[in-house]
Order: structure tokens, then sequence, then C-alpha cells
């Protein structure tokens, strides 16, 4: 397999009822895309989050699936407004991209950040992403990171690590 190449962009559950329903066509929030933000939304939400659905969500950017995307469809159920981006509030985040494997097999890359250089690193998607970006939301200021990617392919076998990208999130 091909190396993953990450180029970094510096940037800047709560209870919820089962009859909150709110008619949101063409919602970012509306994962099931049934023209209503609900319940089964934020169930899909939770499953994209933990990798039992495919991450198809573009709430908090495209890829990301995690438990931001899951609060802010629950948001969306209680308030009717979706919030989407990937920054709320003078939150800092990290946008990710690479070059594409050339690999024909490779089905979705695996982002992983430290915070020392050469690890070690965690893994943040629950599951492969199908493209070529990501946004990390759970950045503090004032941190550096350090990020690596994989690719993944068809038998769900992983390369080696991307080479290392730094970012340094910003203080308030």
């Amino acid at each position: 397999m091909n190396r993953v190449y990450l180029a970094i962009l510096a940037a800047g559950m709560s209870l919820f009822s089962p009859s909150a329903v709110w008619a949101q066509a063409g919602n970012a929030c509306d994962l099931n895309q049934d023209g209503v933000v609900n319940v089964l939304d934020i169930q899909l939400a939770i499953n994209m989050a933990l990798g039992s659905a495919p991450c198809a969500a573009n709430v908090a950017g495209a890829g990301v699936c995690n438990i931001a995307v899951v609060q802010r469809v629950t948001n969306a159920v209680l308030s009717g407004t979706c919030s989407t981006g990937a920054s709320i509030a003078g939150a800092h985040s990290v946008s990710l991209t690479w070059t594409a494997s050339t690999s024909s097999n490779v089905t979705g890359y695996n982002v992983y950040r430290g915070t020392q250089t050469s690890g070690p690193y965690a893994k943040l998607t629950s599951s492969p992403v199908a493209g070529t970006a990501f946004t990390d939301l759970a950045v503090q200021a004032g941190q550096t990171y350090y990020y690596v990617a994989t690719a993944v392919d068809n038998n769900n076998n992983e390369s080696a690590y991307s080479g290392q990208a730094q970012a340094v999130v910003p203080s308030p």
C-alpha cells in the first residue's frame, strides 16, 4: 500500500424526547433524509459515531462522525436548529487533508492523533473515512497535536502510518 500524506490547515448526550420532530427538508441533521429531524436521526448519528453504520454525515464536516455530531443532531431535534460547520462559538478545530492512495483496493483511511512527536497515537475515526479529508473537533486551545493516517483496503488491512503532520492550536 502507498503512504498517505497529510496536510494540516490551521483553524481556529443530552436527554431527548422521542416525540420531538422538526420538518427540515435538506437539513444536514436529517441524516436518514426522510424530511424530518427526529430520534431516528439521533440513533443514526450514534451508530455512525460508533462505526456500526457508514459515516455519511456532513454536520461538523464531511466524514466527521463523533460525539459532537450526535450532540448537534440531538440539539436539532430539541430546538429545530441544526448547527453545522467545523467550529462552534470560538471552539477550535484542525482540518486534515491528504493525497489519496494509488492502490486500487483502498476503501478508506483511518486518522490518528498524538500529543507527542512520533506518538503514541490514538485512533480518531470509528470507521475508515471514505474521502481524503477529516476535521478534528476535539482539540484544546494551546495544545500541539501530531497526526498520521493509514490507508485501509477492502480486506480491512491497514497500511503503515503516513508521515506525521503537526498542528498547533492557538490559545483563545
